[in-house]
């Protein structure tokens, strides 16, 4: 379903309450930003509300402050970012995200008023409808382009849509959308899912949705050892989920023919950066699987050179420790060289391509971490959800 999006509404005049996630790594001190990616993604979203003639007010959360103001958690050295990114535009940082001195800054068209932290509030993560109801009461407009966020229902991102008249989604929610629905829903065949990790547990539902989506499913990371041994493969000593082996199998027996399990592995008796290792095809006692061999990497990468749309969420194994980054690394410039639509979701991954210099060849690049893994499983995100429909 079609959600209204910013560039639907007549933004002229009025004042825009931007939901952004700002929720950007800081120093120890709090003061100084040591990533300002994710203020950047929202900066379409910003700079074409300005340019509509809106005035804007902009929250988002920061860290975990518990309820209560702390000032390691303060939205200002975000503010001054700000002020760097936008010239030529005013950008106040509020004391507070509601209150009558709030209400007194409130934004004329073409300035910026950045609310402090959300969370320094317990009834932003409550989804307290009085609190919501404040936050609305800031605004004309109400748009969200934090995508990051969409899979909580806080006031900021669920609550506060009952009591506004039309809620839309930014730039930055719109592409999100737009390509996490393409993969999920009807994508050029052949579609290839890679996943990979440590865990079985932490990707069973996104497993369970894709392979009914995908045309084949690449398994790689420690979760495919969970695998190997439900097809009664020896593992030695890689990481198995043995309470995960009986879900594996019934995998196995439902959807075998599309799933693509590596067929030698890198391995080492201890995990640690340049252990001494070997490449084999059945993984030894008193050895551990820490990547997949070459076998593996030229198997996974037809497949992916033979797809119209790839999804890739996981490493292929321990590729924070070379040697062990062989497999992610060869994956990652698969996909980049591939002509398909392709789609990378997860911290882990967005590491991969960004570490494999590849980033630019690749169709998109979630910034979701939690809220594409929950997409991807076709759960609804309250904070998509409450848009309004086209």
């Amino acid at each position: 379903m079609a959600k209204l999006s910013i560039k639907d509404l007549d933004l002229k005049g009025k004042r825009v309450f931007i939901r952004v996630d700002f929720n950007v790594p800081l120093s120890e001190d709090g003061l100084t930003i040591t990533s300002d990616k994710r203020i950047k993604a929202s900066i379409p979203s910003i700079e074409y509300a300005l340019q509509q003639g809106a005035g804007l007010v902009l929250a988002s959360h920061l860290g975990r402050p518990k309820g209560k103001p702390n000032p390691t958690m303060s939205m200002k050295p975000v503010a001054a970012r700000l002020v760097e990114l936008l010239p030529g535009h005013t950008v106040k940082v509020a004391p507070d995200c509601i209150g009558a001195e709030v209400q007194a800054m409130l934004s004329a068209p073409g300035e910026v008023l950045l609310l402090e932290n959300l969370r320094y509030h317990a009834q932003e993560e409550g989804n307290d409808p009085a609190f919501s109801q404040q936050l609305a009461a800031l605004c004309d407009v109400y748009v969200n382009d934090a995508f990051g966020s969409a899979h909580r229902a806080h006031a900021s991102t669920e609550g506060m849509t009952k009591f506004v008249k039309q809620a839309a989604a930014g730039l930055l929610m719109d592409k999100e959308l737009e390509y996490l629905t393409l993969v999920t829903k009807n994508p050029p065949r052949p579609c290839v899912a890679i996943m990979g990790g440590a865990k079985v547990s932490d990707k069973i539902e996104v497993i369970q949705n894709l392979i009914k989506v995908v045309d084949q499913l690449i398994i790689g990371g420690a979760m495919a050892y969970t695998f190997l041994r439900a097809m009664g493969q020896p593992t030695g000593k890689s990481l198995v989920e043995e309470d995960k082996i009986d879900l594996a199998k019934q995998l196995l027996a439902d959807h075998g023919g599309k799933l693509l399990l590596p067929e030698d592995h890198v391995v080492a008796e201890v995990l640690a950066e340049g252990a001494a290792n070997e490449v084999v095809t059945t993984i030894p006692d008193g050895k551990m699987g820490l990547d997949i061999g070459p076998k593996s990497i030229a198997k996974f990468s037809a497949a992916v050179a033979a797809a119209k749309t790839i999804i890739w969420n996981g490493p292929m194994g321990v590729f924070e420790k070379p040697p062990f980054d062989n497999g992610t690394m060869a994956l990652a410039h698969a996909v980049a060289e591939s002509s398909a639509t392709s789609v990378v979701a997860g911290g882990d991954s967005e590491k991969a391509v960004r570490v494999a210099g590849v980033t630019s060849k690749i169709s998109y690049v979630s910034t979701g971490g939690g809220a594409s893994l929950e997409f991807l499983s076709g759960i609804d995100l309250p904070g998509v959800v409450a848009l309004t429909e086209k």
